[in-house]
């Protein structure tokens, strides 16, 4: 069951995607029929949002049962006393999942209409409000307290401040104007809070505005998986290399409890900046963060004695999280992918290059985990099988808990090798819906397994260093 239309690409990405997805091992595998159904699965599935909204609770200031329930009450609050349980995950303990109702098909249209960019409708559709940056267009009359229907312009081709929009747009829901046209775009100083009060969104999920910000963090849920593979240990030394927005930063050392050093890098300010935020307002103190390239951060000389950030000498560190910068194409929900094949395949070098250098600080016996939230064969497995080529110091490690499935075939990795690795693939899962009765008559079991399942796109990879050289 299809909603929204699959996520389109450039052509020359959707034919790189395309031989990817009926690559020649996985073909002799699946068969032809499977492979290619598997394929437009995955297509359909990250046009839409996961099944389930994933929040991490801060286990370093509260229990997860004490914010289950305040959870709860927050979420009967705003859905208007509709009975949608938060459930607890059996391997994942410090997360709490909601279940997402929808697509809701029944929804009346309003003649008053709102247009919003693309990367502010997919947070409508999983939950947030519209805040008026993310308004393009509206209506020409609308007024503060309008009923208005909100669309999203998911090509980008809609003019800030037009009247109406014949292109292609997005139903997402309904909501009522918090401003009038006129105070929206002509402000004469740029407006930021809320925009547009969604009422009756197509995908019903909570909203997270300043809801017990100090207990809870969203988070997608490989995303967490990601900091519990790489089993950080209280006084350890952590190295997260390209940290930006701190979510696996900030839950490794709710991990460690607080107790050792994790290093979090990256090469923007304002990126890095937002680490140190949601650090302070976690209340985690074993973070130190550096705005710095994690290419770089290698020393090739001395270092002063009391030189605390980058560049590091080689071996510095008990454990190392590279989730490296990706395409991004598995993330959810997206309906067209802007990047072109240039830009797509740009990655992979720069991959290595951290790769390198995060082995080189990696102590003998530390560990690596290697992760994106992406579905290419080049970013992933192509990736560990150079890895394993280059280094041979490097060892692949089971992971704990693997509640993903294992490794794409196609880059002559062996099946044990496959195993070893995690690969989110919402494809493992039949598109569907969610409504307050099949919610009502699920079991709790076959919740968490399709939560397990249908999430974003994402790659995991564990590696032991074994020697020095």
């Amino acid at each position: 069951m299809s909603f929204f239309p699959k996520i389109s690409f450039h052509c020359e990405v959707e034919e790189y995607l395309t031989k990817v997805f009926r690559n020649n091992e996985l073909v002799t595998a699946l068969g032809t029929q499977e492979a290619e159904r598997k394929y437009q699965s995955l297509l359909s599935h990250l046009s839409h949002p996961p099944s389930f909204t994933t929040v991490r609770v801060n286990t370093h200031l509260a229990s997860v049962k004490h914010v289950k329930k305040l959870l709860f009450e927050e979420i009967q609050k705003q859905f208007k006393g509709l009975c949608v349980p938060v459930l607890e995950h059996p391997k994942l303990q410090d997360i709490l999942l909601i279940p997402v109702i929808g697509p809701r098909r029944d929804l009346k249209k309003h003649a008053s209409e709102v247009i919003v960019g693309a990367q502010c409708g997919y947070a409508v559709l999983r939950g947030a409000h519209v805040y008026v940056p993310g308004i393009i267009s509206t209506s020409r009359f609308m007024k503060a307290g309008d009923l208005v229907s909100v669309y999203s312009d998911i090509e980008g081709k809609c003019k800030r401040g037009a009247r109406e929009f014949e292109g292609v747009k997005v139903f997402l829901g309904n909501g009522i104007s918090e401003l009038s046209r006129s105070e929206i775009f002509s402000s004469s100083c740029p407006l930021n809070g809320m925009g547009i009060r969604m009422i009756e969104p197509v995908y019903l999920s909570p909203s997270f505005d300043n809801v017990l910000p100090s207990n809870l963090f969203l988070q997608n849920l490989p995303s967490v998986v990601v900091s519990h593979i790489l089993n950080p240990q209280p006084g350890e030394r952590i190295l997260d290399m390209c940290a930006a927005p701190g979510g696996k930063t900030t839950h490794l050392a709710a991990l460690m409890r607080d107790q050792g050093e994790v290093i979090a890098m990256d090469k923007t300010a304002n990126k890095v900046k937002k680490i140190k935020q949601n650090a302070e307002l976690l209340q985690l103190n074993c973070i130190k963060t550096f705005c710095y390239d994690g290419t770089k951060a290698l020393s090739v000389g001395k270092r002063e004695d009391e030189q605390e950030g980058p560049p590091f000498l080689p071996e510095s560190f008990d454990r190392i999280l590279l989730d490296a910068p990706c395409s991004g194409m598995g993330q959810r929900p997206k309906m067209a992918y802007s990047s072109t094949l240039k830009e797509v395949t740009s990655y992979q070098p720069l991959q290595r290059k951290l790769f390198t250098v995060a082995v080189k600080l990696l102590k003998p016996g530390g560990i690596l985990v290697y992760s994106t939230c992406t579905i290419t064969l080049s970013e992933n497995e192509e990736q560990v099988a150079w890895a394993l080529k280059t280094f041979p110091c490097l060892q692949l490690q089971p992971q704990e808990p693997h509640i993903g499935g294992e490794g794409m075939r196609g880059t002559g990795l062996s099946l044990d090798q496959l195993k070893l690795l995690q690969r989110f693939d919402p494809s493992a899962v039949t598109l569907q819906g969610m409504d307050i009765n099949s919610l009502e008559d699920s079991r709790e079991d076959d919740l968490i397994s399709l939560a397990n399942k249908d999430c974003i796109g994402f790659f995991i990879a564990k590696f032991m260093k074994l020697n020095s050289k």
